[in-house]
């Protein structure tokens, strides 16, 4: 794989830093990294997205501007399903620059939640006219998507099988 593919982007990490903290409660937060994954998979291709959506029995909610074009950077197929090389340098630099922590979660996996300072920036960046459409859209993951990391991986191999049968190390 190029090394370009692992390293974090300042997109990157406004993405992910939104997910998590959308999914940040004041007792917990993002649950293991197969979770994080797959959420951040079907936020990231608003394609997937909408399906996700629809087949959960809702449809993405207007909001103008909501990126649809290409990313700057794409997901491989990796062992569980869709993946970002980048995740740990992403992860390392968010929490590096405190606005994630991590705790124990369930079954032994780490949930991640954004920090107060995190918690600042994802609010300021969601008020933004740039950034307020994926912080809903990313709300919208939460309210209908908010799911176990298992159940998301089996929910994406049982209906998205052109992301689950790309060879390891595809390009999504």
């Amino acid at each position: 794989m190029r090394r370009s593919l692992f390293e974090p982007t300042i997109e990157g990490e406004a993405r992910l830093l939104l997910l998590i903290h959308a999914f940040t409660t004041e007792r917990g937060g993002l649950d293991g990294r197969t979770k994080l994954a797959k959420l951040y998979f079907v936020r990231r291709y608003p394609e997937f997205m909408q399906r996700a959506l629809a087949i959960r029995g809702s449809q993405l909610e207007p909001e103008p501007g909501l990126h649809t074009g290409s990313i700057e950077q794409g997901m491989v197929r990796y062992r569980y399903g869709p993946w970002d090389p980048a995740y740990f340098a992403i992860l390392g630099r968010l929490q590096g620059k405190g606005l994630i922590e991590t705790r124990p979660g369930r079954r032994g996996a780490l949930a991640y939640r954004t920090s107060s300072e995190g918690a600042r920036i994802a609010d300021a960046l969601v008020s933004t006219e740039s950034w307020a459409p994926v912080g809903h859209a990313t709300a919208q993951l939460r309210r209908h998507l908010d799911l176990t990391g298992s159940n998301l991986k089996r929910f994406i191999y049982e209906h998205f099988p052109e992301v689950t049968a790309a060879r390891w190390g595809q390009s999504l």
